[in-house]
């Protein structure tokens, strides 16, 4: 007897379609630490030499003990459901690191209106573009300014939000800041938001004041939202980096347009807390505010307390940019000028010239144990088709500083390069 098979999970209910989902999942491109794995597949690192980490951020100085301390005697909390808006006592101890730091006017930051705590400055950053990106379907997409190369937050939350990417080169011919003039009047026009990052990530160039100024006239004269990412703020060499928040300061009025994100995850080496801080307009944390209530991760009392501490200490914070100075000393003495060597003004990060960035990697690996990261993972390529992050970055942050830079300087096969670009 002839039977007819049917396919019920074509048709039922309980069968998974695949466009029910976000199509903009699909601009997501892949985190560079993934990329890195795929690059270093199959690659073994030599079984003589302990291998170090250097293609993460991750800061490896401990936080102050005390920390632990205060975590503990607030043991109770942790049954207790934490404010959004964090406690009084955090967001005084917040907007009191940010005056001191910049030298705000007595009363220009009110920590009721002006401040927000966060789980960590990445989902901030991301939420801001969900809060400022209208989310109307037009031709084209509302335009997000990003610096190139960028953190990777920057461009996804774009994406998610329904914007244009828009890169904004970042090389050494204007200081490795985010060049200004590269976006045309219609591109300003259609703006919803706008990426800087000082210290930036990962070339470790902070913005002056006057540079900073005119990013937010930008913002104010077409009407978009001015992000900074100020989480190596704390992390500089000798000089102070300016802070936007100085810079509106300084304009005579408030922090209109603008949003300012700060982390305990750098400046006091605790990225295990997940805290960080939002500041800025009024208007933009009442509306981030309102979005983080429904999809924003709360910090815990136990953190908070603890948070709190750690704004108001400076001293851990001289300690730990005074551990980091002394690498980069050593990275200076060993690489002198080669592989383009630059000190940055802030972060931990090195950013080196050494030609075929994805080469570079493999060999360091393999001859000398380094896990570094390309710099072409960074960055996306020009309107020439020239990808500016095609060099390598490296992370300053363990304890290790000297052996590491011998092993890149004496690394088999790897020389410098006039020019970090992938052609």
């Amino acid at each position: 007897m002839a039977r007819l098979f049917l396919c019920l999970a074509a048709r039922g209910g309980r069968s998974y379609n695949p466009c029910m989902r976000n199509p903009r999942l699909d601009l997501l491109i892949d985190y560079p630490f993934r990329r890195l794995r795929e690059l270093l597949d199959g690659v073994a690192p030599p079984p003589d030499l302990a291998p170090v980490v250097l293609s993460i951020g991750e800061p490896q100085h401990a936080p102050p003990p005390w920390v632990a301390d205060v975590i503990a005697a607030r043991a109770a909390d942790w049954n207790r459901y934490p404010p959004l808006n964090g406690t009084p006592e955090l967001r005084a101890a917040m907007v009191g690191a940010l005056a001191r730091r910049y030298g705000l006017p007595d009363g220009w930051l009110d920590a009721d209106r002006h401040v927000l705590p966060l789980a960590g400055s990445r989902e901030g950053l991301f939420q801001a573009a969900l809060m400022a990106v209208p989310g109307c379907q037009t031709d084209p997409a509302p335009s997000v300014l990003l610096p190139n190369p960028f953190y990777q937050v920057y461009a996804g939350a774009a994406a998610m939000a329904g914007g244009e990417a828009v890169f904004l080169p970042s090389d050494p011919a204007n200081g490795f800041r985010p060049d200004l003039d590269a976006a045309d009047p219609a591109t300003l026009r259609r703006c919803a938001l706008m990426y800087l990052c000082s210290p930036s990530n990962p070339e470790g160039a902070a913005a002056d004041a006057a540079y900073l100024a005119r990013a937010l006239d930008l913002a104010r004269r077409h009407g978009f939202v001015l992000a900074v990412d100020e989480c190596y703020a704390d992390i500089y060499d000798h000089v102070p980096p300016p802070g936007a928040l100085r810079a509106a300061a300084d304009g005579g009025g408030g922090p209109d347009n603008l949003l300012v994100f700060h982390s305990l995850s750098k400046r006091s080496s605790a990225p295990g807390l997940r805290s960080a801080l939002v500041a800025g307009d009024p208007a933009l944390i009442a509306a981030l505010g309102r979005l983080r209530a429904h999809a924003g991760a709360t910090v815990p009392l136990p953190i908070q307390a603890a948070s709190a501490a750690l704004w108001d200490d400076a001293a851990h914070v001289a300690d730990n940019r005074r551990r980091y100075r002394a690498k980069f000393d050593l990275a200076e003495e060993i690489l002198g000028d080669r592989f383009g060597f630059r000190r940055p003004d802030g972060g931990f990060f090195l950013w080196l010239d050494v030609g075929d960035g994805a080469a570079a990697t493999r060999r360091l690996w393999e001859k000398g144990g380094l896990r570094v990261l390309p710099g072409a993972y960074l960055a996306r390529p020009d309107a020439d088709g020239v990808n500016p992050g095609a060099r390598l970055s490296a992370s300053r942050s363990t304890a290790s500083s000297c052996t590491r830079a011998t092993r890149m300087k004496r690394a088999p096969g790897l020389t410098p390069s006039a020019s970090g670009r992938a052609r």
